[in-house]
C-alpha cells in the first residue's frame, strides 16, 4: 500500500500534492462540519473577499464543497479541465485576500497586509498556470502501452462492439468472439476498412464448458496483449420461477469463463511485463438485487475477482480494471427479459474504462450509479435491498414477478 501511494504521489510535485490533500480535507471534513454541525449564527463564508454570515453562508457552502471536491479529484486524476480553472480559482483567492484586508482591516495596515497576503497566492496562481502540460497530458496509445492484439469476448453488440472499435482506433488488431458469427464478421469488416487493422473472428459459445478451450485453440498462434472479458448476460425474474439450466449457463459465462481465460492469458502477459485485462462487471454487483439475485451475485464475483487480480499484478506492467456500468444502450435488457428502458451510450462507458485503466482497480460509470453504490456505506444493506426490489420489480415482466 505504501508503495502504491508513493507511485501515485510521484505523478505531481510536492506542492501540488499538498494542494490536493488540502482540497480533500476541506471537502471531506471541514466544509461538511460547517454545513451540518456548526450553527448558522456562527457560520461564515468568504467569496471574492466579501464575508457572508448565517443563512447566506449556509446557502453558499455546497458550492464551496463542490469546488474543493472537484479540486481533490482533479489533482488526483490530473484532469485536463484543471487547467486553467485551478489557476483561475487560486487567482480569485489571491484577489479575495487583498479585498478582505482592505475592506475589513482598512487603512494603510489593510493595504499592507492585503498586498503581503497577495504574494503567496499570486505565486501559487502562477505555478498552476505554468503546469498546463502536466494536466491532461496525452495518454500513451494502448498499442504502445500493451501490444498488438486484443481479445474481446461478447463482441457482437453493445459494450463489446464499442470496445473493439476503440481498440482498433488505437491500432490494435482484434480477435472478436461471440455466438453470432454474422454480426462478428460485419464488425470485423468495419474495423478492417475503417482502421486498417487485422481481425480474427471466432464464433464460440461460452455457455458450453468446452467453449473456452475452443476459443483458446483458435488463438494459440497469437500473442494476446489486451483481454476484454465482456461476455455475460442477465436473467430477470423471481428466483423460484427461473429455469435452472439458464441459471447454470449464467454462472458458466459470467464466472467460469473469465476465470479460465484469465488463467491462460495473464501468465504470458506477466512474463512479458506488459498487458491489460478489463472485466465488464456491473453496478448490480455492489448489492443484493431481488429479481436479479444470481446475476448480481455473478457480478459481485467478477468485481472481487478482478480487484484481487489488480492487487496481485500491480507493479508487473499488467493492468487490471473492473468496469461497473449501470443501464447501458445494449441488448442486455432484451436478453435478460426485462422491460425496455434507456441507458448510457456504450461508447461513453468504454471511454471511461480506458481512462481509468492503469489508474485504479475499478470504475463506476455515471454519477448516479456512483452515488447508489456508495449509499451502501451509510444506508443499511437490508434497506437498500428492499429499495432495489421495488425498482427492479417495475422492470420485470409480470409473468416473472
Amino acid at each position: 500500500m505504501a508503495q502504491w501511494w508513493r507511485e501515485r504521489l510521484k505523478q505531481r510535485p510536492w506542492w501540488m500534492n499538498a494542494l490536493m490533500l488540502f482540497c480533500a480535507y476541506l471537502a471531506v471534513i471541514h466544509i461538511p462540519w460547517d454545513f451540518f454541525v456548526k450553527p448558522a449564527a456562527q457560520d461564515a463564508e468568504a467569496w471574492f473577499g466579501i464575508l457572508l454570515r448565517g443563512r447566506w453562508a449556509k446557502v453558499t457552502e455546497p458550492l464551496h464543497w463542490a469546488i474543493y471536491a472537484a479540486g481533490a479529484f482533479g489533482f488526483w486524476r490530473m484532469r485536463a479541465w484543471m487547467w486553467p480553472w485551478a489557476a483561475v480559482y487560486a487567482g480569485q483567492v489571491a484577489f479575495g485576500m487583498l479585498v478582505w484586508n482592505v475592506v475589513y482591516v482598512g487603512g494603510a495596515r489593510g493595504w499592507l497586509t492585503g498586498l503581503l497576503s497577495l504574494v503567496p497566492f499570486g505565486v501559487l496562481t502562477s505555478a498552476l498556470w505554468r503546469e498546463r502540460d502536466r494536466f491532461g497530458r496525452p495518454r500513451q496509445s494502448l498499442r504502445e502501452r500493451y501490444g498488438d492484439w486484443a481479445l474481446i469476448t461478447g463482441a457482437s453488440a453493445g459494450i463489446g462492439a464499442e470496445f473493439a472499435r476503440a481498440l482498433a482506433q488505437e491500432g490494435l488488431s482484434c480477435v472478436l468472439t461471440a455466438r453470432r458469427e454474422d454480426r462478428l464478421r460485419t464488425l470485423a469488416t468495419e474495423l478492417e476498412q475503417q482502421y486498417h487493422v487485422a481481425t480474427r473472428v471466432v464464433a464460440a459459445d461460452l455457455v458450453d464448458p468446452h467453449g473456452t478451450d475452443q476459443l483458446l485453440d483458435a488463438i494459440k498462434d497469437l500473442q494476446i496483449d489486451v483481454f476484454i472479458n465482456n461476455a455475460g448476460f442477465g436473467y430477470a425474474g423471481r428466483f423460484d420461477k427461473q429455469d435452472t439450466e439458464r441459471l447454470r449457463a449464467m454462472v458458466q459465462v459470467n464466472c467460469v469463463a473469465p476465470v479460465v481465460l484469465a488463467s491462460r492469458l495473464l501468465p504470458a502477459m506477466r512474463e512479458r511485463g506488459r498487458g491489460a485485462m478489463i472485466v465488464t462487471g456491473s453496478i448490480a454487483g455492489r448489492q443484493p438485487l431481488p429479481r436479479h439475485a444470481l446475476y448480481a451475485a455473478t457480478k459481485a464475483f467478477d468485481q472481487l475477482f478482478g480487484e484481487a487480480l489488480w492487487a496481485e499484478l500491480r507493479g508487473t506492467g499488467v493492468d487490471v480494471l473492473v468496469l461497473e456500468p449501470g443501464p447501458t444502450e445494449s441488448e442486455f435488457r432484451e436478453v435478460a427479459g426485462e422491460e425496455r428502458g434507456t441507458g448510457e451510450p456504450a461508447v461513453n462507458v468504454v471511454a471511461l474504462a480506458f481512462d481509468a485503466l492503469g489508474q485504479q482497480p475499478s470504475v463506476i460509470s455515471g454519477w448516479f450509479n456512483w452515488a447508489r453504490a456508495n449509499a451502501l456505506r451509510i444506508v443499511p444493506r437490508s434497506t437498500m435491498t428492499l429499495l432495489a426490489e421495488q425498482v427492479v420489480l417495475e422492470q420485470t415482466p409480470p409473468a416473472m414477478r
